[in-house]
């Protein structure tokens, strides 16, 4: 039976290199995972999501977020996403693009969100992240810190963070 599908594949090549076509590149189950993903996004109205390369690189995109409420209100915020071709039974690869004072967000852009890493189950998908990510805007966590000096700021002065947040936004240091 198994030699009947392979038979058939190879004449529907040959059939279409005769018509001058080019053969159908097959998509690997991450790429038709990640495509039913996409399809079915429900983001929220503050967040996007663009393809810089294309629409026919999937596995690579970028996500904007712009918070609506909380420190970060007014920011703007640009996350890269690189899925790799096992996806969903490993998880994307997050950046920040944009610097940010955060306390779960380091300098170099590494995202610190529990799906991302330990909790990430094939289950979920690339909605649950990105509203992982904008409720980090939202409800910034000092528990579960990259930048440890941002968190202890947070947990023990908010009004500073806050000063703090909105300097760095502004184009100055934090």
């Amino acid at each position: 039976m198994i030699r009947l599908f392979k038979v058939k594949e190879k004449q529907r090549e040959l059939a279409e290199s005769a018509n001058g076509k080019t053969p159908i590149k097959k998509q690997s189950a991450g790429e038709l995972r990640l495509h039913k993903d996409i399809s079915e996004l429900n983001l929220p109205k503050s967040c996007s999501i663009s393809f810089p390369s294309g629409k026919d690189d999937l596995m690579n995109f970028e996500v904007t977020i712009r918070p609506d409420e909380g420190y970060y209100l007014g920011g703007t915020f640009l996350f890269s996403f690189q899925v790799s071709p096992i996806y969903p039974h490993e998880a994307p690869k997050v950046k920040c693009k944009t610097k940010v004072y955060h306390p779960n967000i380091d300098l170099e852009g590494n995202v610190c969100l529990n799906i991302l890493r330990e909790d990430w189950k094939p289950v979920l998908n690339i909605n649950t992240i990105i509203y992982g990510l904008f409720h980090l805007y939202t409800e910034p966590n000092s528990e579960d810190p990259l930048n440890h000096d941002a968190a202890a700021v947070l947990r023990d002065h908010p009004k500073l963070f806050e000063s703090n947040v909105r300097r760095a936004m502004a184009g100055g240091a934090s």
